[in-house]
């Protein structure tokens, strides 16, 4: 099962709310799946409905125990009518206090998170980065097989973006198994004309990478307000497209990927 690390240093193109999309999806279509909250905003486990976890990632990442994720995740409180509910790795504000430990650890902190996550149920993972390229995204990024970029159509996003890969290129240089760079999806894609010039610009730049976009659309938003997946809102407007667009990022970096690595199995 693939365990995808959605990442950007820059705050507010919303991770989370593709990675709860992604998540919604997954469900939807009867795929079990968990979501590790590494942000220390831990606006993905409220978004799964997770107010009061009994273990949270702060203190696993602390106490470094190879394994200790398998009994430690939480499952989502989500409407379980469509399939089985995603579970959550959950995360509280006191994470943030973890990277220090992190840059003493004498050994090196930075595959702590992938320790942990050892043996723990088969499922598709989907990482929840901080805005940042500290050491928590990088734990994520070595606890990761493939990495999608989440951003927006806005200025400077291209060169967020060329961060990003390059901090992906060093990374791969310490694995012994390099990151699969599985595509940049660009979110909240409005119908102004910035927006539209953003976007035409990302493509430009990054044509093989650049997904279907995500528009903006309320729906979405008022999914994760309410700690909803998508397909819970029904027929209100913008849901049915959302889901649309969802499903086929979700085809392009799960299940697509997921059918080629089979076939090429096959082929060997």
């Amino acid at each position: 099962m693939p365990t995808l690390a959605l990442i950007n240093q820059k705050g507010g193109v919303g991770k989370t709310t593709v990675t709860l999309g992604l998540a919604s999806i997954a469900q939807s279509r009867g795929n079990a799946c968990c979501v590790i909250d590494i942000d220390p905003q831990a606006n993905a486990t409220s978004g799964l409905g997770v107010w009061e976890p009994k273990m949270t990632i702060d203190r696993l990442l602390s106490e470094d125990h190879v394994g200790s994720a398998a009994t430690a995740m939480t499952p989502s409180l989500w409407p379980n009518d469509s399939g089985p509910v995603p579970m959550v790795l959950a995360s509280r504000g006191e994470l943030a206090a973890i990277e220090q430990q992190l840059l003493v650890d004498p050994v090196g902190g930075q595959d702590r998170l992938a320790r942990v996550l050892q043996g723990i149920a088969p499922s598709i993972r989907f990482i929840d980065c901080p805005p940042s390229l500290g050491l928590l995204s990088v734990n994520a990024l070595f606890a990761a097989d493939r990495v999608a970029v989440v951003t927006e159509p806005s200025a400077w996003a291209t060169d967020a973006v060329a961060q990003i890969l390059s901090t992906v290129a060093r990374i791969n240089e310490r694995r012994s198994v390099p990151l699969e760079m599985s595509g940049i999806v660009v979110n909240r894609l409005g119908r102004t004309r910035d927006a539209r010039y953003w976007h035409e610009h990302l493509v430009e730049a990054y044509p093989t990478l650049c997904l279907p976009p995500i528009h903006l659309r309320a729906a979405v938003a008022e999914a994760s307000a309410q700690s909803l997946p998508l397909m819970a809102l029904g027929a209100r407007p913008g849901t049915s497209e959302a889901v649309d667009e969802f499903s086929v990022v979700y085809d392009k970096l799960v299940s697509a990927r997921a059918e080629d690595q089979q076939e090429s199995r096959h082929e060997l």
